[in-house]
C-alpha cells in the first residue's frame, strides 16, 4: 500500500529534508501588526526575527480545514492510497482538529496523529514514517511505529525571557517561574503536550551546559527498542550557540546532529534568543 506522510510548517522541517522524504507540509498563518502571512519555506524567517525585535503584534492561526483537504486530495491524485497526517501538540493548537475536519472528506483514509510534542521531534518521526512505508510495511505497523517514537522523544528549550510564551497562552506548568523569570534562565521541556518547566539556571552558559548533559543522558537511556536518536539544535537568532551546541552534541553521541531555525510560528511563541534540543529514537528493525 502506498502512505504519504503530511505534516505541518511547525514541525520546522528543512526544505531539502522534505524533498528528499517526500513529506508534504501544510502551512500555519503568522499575523504581524494585522498583515496574514502564510508560513512558507522559510522556517524562522528574518521578518519573524525583525517583528519580534520591534515588539510588533504577532499572533498565529491554525491553517484551515481545506488547506489539509487540498493536500490529501493532492496525495490521493499523486497515487497515495493511505494518509498519515502528524502534527503538533493539540494542547498547542487546533491543527490537528482542522486536519480531522479535512479527513472526513478525503478520498482515501487519514490518520491524523496528534504528535504531543513540537518542532524537528515531530519531523523526525514524520521521516521515520516515510521510510518504513518505503520498507512496505502496512499503514498500522507505521502508525504504531511513529506513536512508539512520538512517545519517547525529548523536546527541552531554553528560552530567553517567558513573556513570548505567556502571551500566547501556551505556558502550561512554566507560568510557575514568572516570578523569578528575571534571576533565572528557565530550562523547560514538553510533557504531556504542553509545555513545562523543568530547571531553573542562573547563567546563560550554565542552561546551554544543561541542555548538553540532560541530551546525553537521555541518549544513554533509550529504550531497548531503540537503535540510536536522530538530534537537532534549533533556535531562534542564536544561531552562533545553536552551531556551537549542535558540534558539542555531535562529538558528544557520535551521531549527525542538524541545526535548524523554530518555524516563524514556534519563534513567535518562544521569542528571540531561544535554543532548543529535540531528540528522536530511532527503531531497531
Amino acid at each position: 500500500m502506498s502512505i504519504a506522510v503530511i505534516t505541518d510548517s511547525t514541525a520546522s522541517l528543512p526544505q531539502e529534508l522534505r524533498t528528499e522524504h517526500g513529506i508534504t507540509v501544510v502551512p500555519l498563518h503568522v499575523v504581524v501588526d494585522g498583515q496574514d502571512r502564510v508560513e512558507g519555506d522559510d522556517e524562522g524567517a528574518d521578518w519573524v526575527v525583525d517583528a519580534l525585535r520591534r515588539k510588533a503584534d504577532i499572533s498565529t492561526s491554525r491553517p484551515a480545514p481545506l488547506a489539509f483537504l487540498r493536500a490529501y486530495e493532492k496525495a490521493a491524485q499523486g497515487g497515495a492510497e493511505s494518509i498519515i497526517s502528524v502534527h503538533l501538540s493539540a494542547q498547542m493548537s487546533g491543527t490537528a482538529d482542522s486536519a480531522r475536519s479535512a479527513a472526513l472528506e478525503s478520498p482515501v483514509p487519514v490518520h491524523v496523529v496528534d504528535s504531543h510534542t513540537i518542532g524537528m521531534a515531530v519531523s523526525f518521526a514524520a521521516i521515520g514514517a516515510t521510510r518504513d512505508a518505503a520498507a512496505g510495511r502496512d499503514v498500522e505497523d507505521v502508525l504504531e511505529r511513529l506513536e512508539r517514537r512520538l512517545d519517547a522523544s525529548s523536546v527541552r528549550l531554553l528560552v530567553h525571557s517567558l513573556d513570548r510564551l505567556r502571551r500566547g497562552g501556551r505556558i502550561g506548568g512554566a507560568r510557575a517561574l514568572l516570578g523569578s523569570a528575571l534571576a533565572v534562565k528557565p530550562v523547560l521541556h514538553v510533557q504531556d503536550g504542553q509545555v513545562e518547566p523543568l530547571e531553573r539556571v542562573r547563567t546563560a552558559g550554565k542552561a546551554i551546559a544543561r541542555l548538553q548533559a540532560l541530551t546525553v543522558d537521555y541518549s544513554d537511556a533509550l529504550p531497548g527498542w531503540a537503535d540510536g536518536v536522530d538530534v537537532a539544535v534549533q533556535h531562534v537568532d542564536a544561531g552562533e550557540r545553536a552551531q556551537g551546541l549542535a558540534r558539542t552534541l555531535a562529538d558528544a553521541l557520535s551521531t549527525k546532529v542538524e541545526t535548524t531555525r523554530l518555524s516563524a510560528t514556534v519563534a513567535s511563541h518562544v521569542g528571540l534568543g531561544t535554543i532548543g534540543v529535540a531528540v528522536v529514537p530511532r527503531i531497531r528493525d
